[in-house]
């Protein structure tokens, strides 16, 4: 490979970060558009682009899908062993386990 396709690729990974960077920020925008109009249509709609866009971005960082799954784990461990106010209220930091331990 040349300098030259080294450096149209390396321009072009970057752009790709900068374009996923916006997509994050529209997508929570949406979501919240979404939350302020109690659609349950767009809500779903915005998180579900809000997480495929951050294993996209991960994946594009070096970061495989796995290594993110595990790492929300270990957050939501450490969490859950803090007394996190959602696990103490709801119990949803051990809904999030259960759920990444059964895929």
């Amino acid at each position: 490979m040349s300098n030259l396709d080294r450096d149209v690729d390396l321009a072009k990974r970057a752009k790709i970060i900068e374009w996923l960077k916006t997509e994050l920020v529209d997508q929570l925008a949406h979501l919240l558009k979404g939350m302020w109009e109690g659609s349950h249509a767009k809500i779903l709609d915005g998180l579900s682009s809000l997480i495929a866009c951050c294993y996209i971005l991960g994946r594009r960082l070096g970061i495989s899908s796995r290594s993110l799954d595990e790492a929300v784990l270990d957050k939501m461990k450490k969490h859950r062993e803090e007394g996190h106010q959602l696990e103490e209220w709801y119990g949803d930091i051990s809904a999030v386990e259960d759920h990444l331990r059964k895929r």
